[in-house]
Formats: C-alpha cells, structure tokens, sequence
C-alpha cells in the first residue's frame, strides 16, 4: 500500500533477464523512457562484486548498480516531470555525461533495465508504480539475442561475454523467478505492450480527471 499522495505522473518498471527486448519493447510504446542501465557503478568503484571463483565484474549483481540514485531520479520525474541522468558508457563501464531527461506533461514513463524489479516495492511505497514488468522470451532466444547485440555493440570482449551468456543463460529461470517474486509480472512482448497501453490510458484518465478537479476549484 502506498504511504505517499498519487503523483503528477507514474512509472511502469520493465525488467527481464539481459537480452530480452526490454530497449524494444519500451521503443515501441511510443513511452517516454529512462534506462536504468545508465546507473551502473562506474569500474573503479570498489564496491563492484565480482562473479565467484572469477576476477569478472559481476555486472548482473544488483550491486552493480545504484538503485538509490535511479531511484531518486523516478521520484523527480514523477513529481516534476523533468530530472538530469547519466550518460553511461558500457563498453567502458563510465559515466561520460550526463543528461535532462523530460516527460512533457506525458503521465506515464519506463523505466527499463536489468534491475528494475529491485526497486517495485519502493515505488510502491513512493506511490510512483504504475505497473512491473518482467519479459522472458526463453533462455536459448535471450542468449543469441545478447550476444549479438553485445558484440555489434562492441560492449566487452568476446570472451568476456561468451563466459557471461553461458552463465546467464544457465541462470535464466532463477533470474526470472527473482524478479516475479520482487513484484515484477512476467509475460512476453505481446503482453507487456497491451498493459503499457492500458497503462497509459488509465493515467490520461486520471490526469484528465485530476485537472477537470482542479479548474472547478
């Protein structure tokens, strides 16, 4: 239950296992969208886990990543509309920029990456949550699905990222699991597009209602 006020605007977070159609889902909603993946930690952070028995950067570890920051930057966007992110390079694994992301008085947003589901219950909290979202498309799909675009997108080394998909691809249900268990509702690409577009409608819905409420003041 939430313990704060609705917002201005809300979020629908998009989660999957790396390599699902997370990026082409959320492209197709025609939905603004922050990329949690801009929130990685940067490869000088000492902090990093690394994959055990390995001298890897376990960049699939949510402590890879800083939820608290990606979630500071939800909460601006809901209550303000507009909020400053980082530009993260993967291939270098560094933040290189930073910029404003906004929503133009749109009431529904993404916020898609890998870690999006370590975050459900807070935005629940915050009263930001819209919907959650899990993708699983099957492990041996999302393998050749990452490795391709890891590779034309020259993000690691071809060993580097041979080690990790075979890992990830082992690993896929128990990453599902995870992320249904964290609040996250798995369906595929079909069925996460007609519930962003629910979404939508619903939060046009309310922001009319709200701003009808509002003028008869």
């Amino acid at each position: 239950m939430s313990i704060h006020p609705p917002s201005p605007a809300r979020v629908v977070l998009l989660c999957g296992p790396s390599g699902s159609g997370k990026s082409l889902v959320a492209a197709r909603s025609g939905l603004p969208v922050l990329r949690l993946d801009d929130f990685y930690k940067e490869a000088d952070d000492p902090t990093l886990p690394l994959v055990e028995g390995s001298s890897d950067i376990d960049w699939d570890h949510p402590d890879s990543w800083d939820a608290q920051v990606a979630l500071d930057a939800i909460s601006r966007l809901c209550a303000t509309g507009s909020t400053p992110v980082p530009v993260y390079d993967i291939s270098l694994s560094a933040r290189t920029g930073e910029e404003t992301l906004r929503l133009d008085r749109t009431p529904l947003f993404i916020a898609e990456g890998i870690f999006a589901a370590e975050i459900v219950e807070r935005c629940r909290e915050l009263g930001v949550l819209a919907d959650a979202l899990c993708l699983n498309r099957g492990a041996v799909t999302t393998f050749r699905r990452r490795f391709v675009r890891d590779l034309k997108e020259g993000r690691k080394s071809v060993p580097f990222l041979l080690r990790r998909g075979w890992r990830l691809m082992r690993a896929e249900r128990t990453i599902v699991a995870r992320q249904v268990t964290l609040g996250a509702h798995p369906c595929d690409r079909d069925e996460a597009l007609r519930r962003l577009a629910v979404a939508e409608w619903a939060g046009k819905y309310t922001t009319a209602g709200r701003r009808h409420r509002e003028a008869e003041r």
